[in-house]
C-alpha cells in the first residue's frame, strides 16, 4: 500500500495534468471548429396565412336583442278648433274605446248686422244677426284610461293639449348598435320575445325601428375603445293581448330577416364590409392573393352570403389583410401600425 501512495498515484496525476495541458495547448494555437451548418441569419419558420373555401350551407340572419317591457306612453288629444271649451263629454279617469268623444269645442264668429233703407222715408233699419256658430267634438285618439287637463269655459286654440288617453298596453322595447340596424335594414314585422322568469317565447308584432334618444347606449361595449357603443336605433313591438307581462321585465327580442338555403358563405373575418358590397382577398393557383370586389348578402354574425363574385371552393384569406409597412412613416406612435386593410 505503501508503495502504490508513493509511486502509482503520483505517476497518474502526472499522466492528466500532462494531458490537460496538451488539449490547452491545441485550443489556444488552433482553436476550435464552430462552422455552423447553417447561416444563422438565414430564417427557417415560414409565416402562412390562414385560408379558408368559400363553402355552401343555410345561413339565417337573426338578430338578438336585449331590451325591457315597458308601458306604453299617455297618448295627447289636441284641439281640433279654435274657440270655448263648451262642453266636457268624458269625465276624468273614464275608460273609452278610440274615437269616443271627449270634450265639445264651440266657435262663434260674429256676423255684421243688417241694415235696411225706407225707399220713402231713407229711414235706416239696423237688424243684428246672430253670430255663425261652429262646433267640433275632440275624440279619444286610442282607447284606454282618459285624463282630462282643459276645462269648460277654457279658450284653446288648434293644437293645444286638452288632455291624454292611457292605453294601458305594454311594448317590448330595446337599443340596436349600428351593426343590428345594418342587419334590420328591411326589418319584418313581428318578433319573438322570451319575458326572463315570465311565460314561453310569444311573438310580438307591430314591430318597428325609430330612432333613439340622444344620450342612449346599447349596452355594447366597442373592443377597441373600451367605451360603450351609442344606440343608433331603438326596436319596438307591441305585448299581445293574454300575455302576463310587466313593466320593467328583461326581454330577448329574437328578429329573424331573412333566410337562405344552399347559400355561398364565407366567414365575415373574410370580408371587409358586411352589407351589400365588400371586399375579399382570393387565393390563386399560383399562391398569388387577389382583391375582389363581391355582393353580400345575409350576415348571422359569424358568416356572411356572398351573391355575386365568387364560386364555390375558391380559397379566400380567412382574415383581412393587414396594410402593408413599407418603413418608419407608415408606423404610429410607439411603434404600432397605424392603420388596418380591414
Amino acid at each position: 500500500m505503501g508503495v502504490t501512495r508513493r509511486i502509482v498515484f503520483p505517476a497518474i496525476r502526472i499522466v492528466l495534468w500532462a494531458v490537460i495541458a496538451a488539449a490547452l495547448v491545441k485550443i489556444a494555437f488552433a482553436g476550435t471548429d464552430i462552422t455552423a451548418t447553417e447561416d444563422p441569419l438565414q430564417p427557417t419558420a415560414q409565416i402562412v396565412e390562414p385560408t379558408v373555401p368559400v363553402s355552401t350551407g343555410t345561413i339565417t340572419n337573426t338578430v338578438t336583442v336585449t331590451g325591457a317591457v315597458v308601458a306604453d306612453a299617455a297618448v295627447p288629444a289636441k284641439a281640433t278648433l279654435a274657440g270655448t271649451v263648451t262642453k266636457l263629454v268624458a269625465t276624468q279617469g273614464q275608460a273609452v274605446e278610440a274615437g269616443a268623444p271627449l270634450l265639445e269645442i264651440t266657435l262663434e264668429t260674429p256676423v255684421e248686422p243688417t241694415v235696411t233703407v225706407n225707399p220713402e222715408t231713407g229711414e235706416q233699419t239696423v237688424k243684428e244677426n246672430k253670430p255663425k256658430i261652429r262646433r267640433e267634438t275632440v275624440a279619444a285618439p286610442v282607447a284606454g284610461t282618459v285624463t282630462l287637463t282643459a276645462l269648460k269655459d277654457q279658450v284653446v286654440s288648434v293644437g293645444d293639449p286638452i288632455g291624454a288617453v292611457t292605453p294601458g298596453t305594454l311594448s317590448i322595447t330595446g337599443t340596436l348598435t349600428p351593426d343590428q340596424q345594418y342587419r334590420l335594414l328591411t326589418a319584418p314585422t313581428e318578433a319573438e320575445v322570451t319575458l326572463r322568469g315570465g311565460p314561453a317565447p310569444f311573438v310580438c308584432t307591430g314591430l318597428r325601428i325609430g330612432p333613439p334618444d340622444d344620450d342612449t347606449t346599447s349596452g355594447a361595449v366597442d373592443p377597441m375603445t373600451g367605451m360603450p357603443v351609442t344606440a343608433s336605433g331603438v326596436v319596438t313591438c307591441a305585448v299581445p293581448a293574454g300575455v302576463t307581462a310587466f313593466a320593467g321585465l328583461g326581454a330577448d327580442l329574437a328578429i329573424t330577416n331573412g333566410s337562405a338555403d344552399n347559400a355561398l358563405v364565407v366567414p365575415v373575418t373574410a370580408v371587409q364590409g358586411s352589407i351589400q358590397t365588400g371586399k375579399v382577398w382570393v387565393i390563386l393557383p399560383d399562391g398569388t392573393q387577389e382583391e375582389r370586389s363581391v355582393g353580400l348578402g345575409l350576415n348571422d354574425g359569424e358568416q356572411v352570403q356572398i351573391t355575386e363574385g365568387l364560386a364555390e371552393g375558391d380559397k379566400v384569406l380567412e382574415f383581412i389583410p393587414v396594410g402593408d409597412v413599407v418603413g418608419p412613416d407608415a408606423m404610429g406612435e410607439g411603434g404600432f401600425v397605424s392603420g388596418f386593410g380591414g
